[in-house]
């Protein structure tokens, strides 16, 4: 696994369940780091997002103030923001919606920033809003790596596109691609 990183987090929205079992498919068995996962689901539907993921790791919705473990592959509870807090713990919060979402992914890129800045990977893929573009920039901003799902891939374009519109720096590339950095290829 790549040491460039401390944390791996991964947004989407409408069309990014296949891609994000592809990259989860890809997670080295050493994987060394957490993956913090911020997908947009239906708001009081229960959800079976979680069995979906579960291809061969063990995701978990954490609970309020659960540490961020290594090793962990995390899943944002439905219709709770998700944020990793100063001391490396999860916070979960039920304020308004960001960007029409809860969990909004802007949240957690924008905590997960704060607290483990350049050694951040984001990464955005498919949706069908701008959620996610700002707290990738922010990951960029604070000297970590910000990816997005190239739009002409995407089954929705909003999202990666929005990012590619906000920021500096953001890198467009195939899911291929992506699955090299996280294997620390590139």
């Amino acid at each position: 696994m790549n040491s460039k990183f401390d944390v791996i987090t991964i947004g989407g929205s409408a069309g990014s369940l296949l891609v994000l079992t592809e990259l989860l498919d890809a997670l080295p068995a050493g994987l060394t780091v957490p993956v913090i996962i911020v997908l947009h689901r239906l708001r009081n539907v229960q959800s079976e997002m979680g069995r979906l993921l579960s291809t061969n790791r063990r995701i978990v919705e954490p609970e309020d103030k659960e540490p961020v473990r290594e090793h962990g592959v995390y899943l944002a509870p439905q219709n709770y923001h998700l944020m990793v807090e100063a001391d490396r713990t999860f916070m979960l919060d039920y304020s308004e919606l960001v960007n029409y979402s809860r969990p909004s992914i802007d949240m957690t890129f924008s905590s997960v920033a704060e607290v483990y800045g350049a050694r951040t990977l984001g990464i955005l893929l498919s949706g069908a809003n701008k959620d996610g573009a700002a707290g990738l920039c922010q990951i960029i901003n604070a000297g970590g790596r910000g990816v997005v799902q190239d739009p002409q891939t995407a089954a929705f374009e909003a999202m990666p596109q929005s990012a590619i519109e906000m920021c500096g720096g953001v890198e467009v590339l195939s899911i291929d691609n992506i699955k090299k950095i996280i294997i620390g290829e590139t």
